[in-house]
């Protein structure tokens, strides 16, 4: 897997967390550093560590499916992008302005879920797991730091544009993961 192929994942996978982070934005009169530094740790750490434990999962039985682990990991980020776009269209925010852990521990978690399969995928790619998710936990830190501050400051209006791209971006992967086993 190419560093671009990895930064394009790691983007689609943090679109979710950059629509939250918009929100997160929104709830507060005035977005301080450390909403910011807090709602990119706790979403950067998650999408790091959910894509490890899939990675740890799936290569416990990788073996048995390299066969067709290309329509796997296919599947995978086709089903993630697909629910990305559906979600793009959905109107109803609920804003809360706690940045503690009850507010956001639940937020990181529901956004790294698709991280999990992207993980089990990245067993069977047999990628460096170590770098990539350092990358994504990285990229999703900066988004989601970013879009605290983009939400205070524009509002909702990308909230959905964000998961439509991130959802359109795995799904292109995911083709091209398919096109290069099959050609």
């Amino acid at each position: 897997m190419s560093i671009l192929d990895l930064f394009f994942i790691a983007v689609g996978l943090s679109m979710d967390a950059f629509a939250v982070s918009i929100c997160k934005g929104l709830s507060v009169k005035k977005a301080e550093l450390k909403h910011g530094l807090i709602t990119g740790l706790y979403f950067g750490g998650f999408q790091a560590a959910m894509p490890l434990i899939g990675y740890l999962l799936g290569s416990s039985f990788a073996g048995y499916i390299e066969a067709f682990d290309h329509w796997i990991a296919f599947g995978l980020l086709g089903i993630i992008g697909i629910n990305m776009i559906r979600e793009s269209r959905e109107q109803e925010e609920e804003l809360n302005a706690s940045f503690g852990v009850k507010a956001m521990l639940p937020m990181a978690v529901a956004t790294s879920i698709d991280a999990l399969a992207i993980g089990v995928s990245f067993a069977f790619m047999k990628v460096q797991i170590g770098w990539a998710v350092t990358f994504i936990g990285l990229i999703t830190f900066c988004l989601s730091a970013a879009g605290v501050k983009i939400g205070n400051h524009f509002g909702a209006k990308y909230k959905s544009k964000a998961e439509l791209f991130g959802g359109i971006v795995l799904i292109a992967l995911g083709v091209k993961i398919l096109a290069e086993h099959l050609l």
